[in-house]
């Protein structure tokens, strides 16, 4: 598998200091994944691209999809837009009892063990471990050895579900909360004890295990940088020099940045440098897709159709009848709380964009568009894509304007 090994040489690249690092796209959109394939199509380095444990499971996920869904949303959009397959890596996220929680240990593990499966056998490669989360009727927090033990049973189940090119590990997880940090959430940046402890314990998890194979195909660690993001915050990346040349000591592993939305180019770079070699974005890929459509809207309104989207109306309504996915995330009055459901960094609203209602809000918004948008209007509303359409890169279309949008978030990341 050519993405496997172009994934590895971009990791020990980084590991040189030579540069190179691999952007992991965390999103099920298909605007994003678009997005992604047109703005890497034209670059010889591996497109990785991540499903996480709640969008996808054996069950279907908020997405609806089971991990061999997935594959072939991901597999069938990459052929459309010309994309090789063989540069093409899969990958999941944050894979554990996230989901079941609210669940004793021993049921939520027994879930966790199908789902690991379920990805391993449907084609995903890149596999990050992640047991950190805790069940009913643990006591927190969890200690490392607990954590360890359940992330090698995972491994376990992988070792035996894969047909073909083995799979590859991430282990460790990040602080705060995966997803966007809580307003009393404390950042706290990993220390090189806790590298060393955290490896140490694995590792000594994985043999116990009789994996010692597997754990030559671990090739990352997520640790916490110092980079974060809440409602209208960023923790700016601001360099942990000791904490990046740690990891050198672990031959053919490097650092997972996790939560590294809404950073600069520039602390994209200095990441890299650094050795975080694997940059996660997820919410603002999905930030781009909203600010796109509701620039459409803007323009839609200049146009007057006779049934209007209401696409903004449409996403806030549906998202208030079916707050689970933001309620404990959002807090204020209701003014405030109106205003993050559209516009915290967080994005809880990516949860809602697969819902029925709203993609009849977004088909009918595209309807009400001309085929092509007019020159004036994208200049007021989009000027980026103005000048590139103006330059004969891009055309007008609506959805191609929405695309375009979210990929000069992603050539950040390759960029970097």
């Amino acid at each position: 598998m050519k993405s496997l090994q172009l994934y590895r040489d971009t990791l020990e690249s980084n590991r040189a200091g030579k540069g190179g690092a691999v952007a992991s796209i965390c999103s099920a959109h298909p605007y994003v994944l678009r997005a992604l394939f047109r703005s890497a199509r034209e670059r010889e380095t591996v497109t990785l691209v991540e499903s996480t444990s709640n969008q996808v499971d054996q069950y279907g996920g908020y997405t609806g999809m089971k991990p061999a869904d997935f594959v072939r949303l991901v597999r069938e959009i990459a052929d459309e837009e010309g994309f090789p397959q063989e540069r093409l890596l899969l990958g999941g996220d944050h894979l554990g009892p996230n989901s079941w929680r609210a669940e004793g240990s021993v049921a939520a593990m027994e879930k966790t063990r199908a789902l690991v499966e379920a990805y391993v056998k449907a084609g995903y490669r890149k596999i990050h471990l992640d047991a950190s989360f805790v069940c009913a009727d643990d006591k927190a927090p969890l200690t490392d050895e607990i954590v360890a033990e359940r992330a090698a049973e995972m491994a376990k189940v992988a070792e035996a579900s894969w047909d073909g090119e083995p799979p590859l590990y991430i282990v460790g997880t990040e602080v705060p909360t995966p997803g966007g940090a809580l307003d009393d959430e404390e950042m706290h940046v990993t220390g090189l004890e806790d590298v060393r402890k955290t490896l140490e314990t694995f590792q000594a998890a994985f043999r116990r295990h009789g994996l010692d194979a597997a754990w030559e195909r671990v090739t990352g660690l997520v640790v916490q940088p110092g980079v974060e993001f809440g409602d209208g915050m960023v923790h700016d990346y601001a360099g942990a020099p000791d904490l990046s040349l740690t990891i050198l000591d672990y031959p053919g592993m490097v650092f997972e940045a996790h939560s590294t939305d809404y950073q600069t180019p520039e602390n994209l770079s200095r990441l890299v440098r650094d050795h975080f070699g694997i940059l996660k974005v997820g919410p603002w890929l999905t930030y781009a897709v909203r600010e796109g459509l509701m620039a459409l809207e803007l323009m839609e309104r200049e146009s007057k159709p006779a049934e209007p989207s209401h696409f903004r109306d449409v996403l806030t309504r549906v998202m208030k009848e079916n707050p689970k996915h933001w309620k404990s995330y959002y807090t204020g009055d209701q003014a405030e709380i109106d205003h993050k459901l559209i516009y915290s960094y967080s994005d809880r609203a990516r949860y809602y964009l697969p819902h029925p209602g709203v993609k009849a809000a977004i088909g009918r918004l595209i309807q009400n568009l001309p085929a092509l948008v007019p020159e004036p209007l994208l200049s007021q509303y989009l000027p980026a894509q103005y000048r590139a359409v103006r330059a004969g890169h891009l055309k007008a279309a609506p959805v191609d304007l929405v695309i375009s949008h979210v990929s000069e978030v992603i050539d950040f990341y390759l960029d970097a």
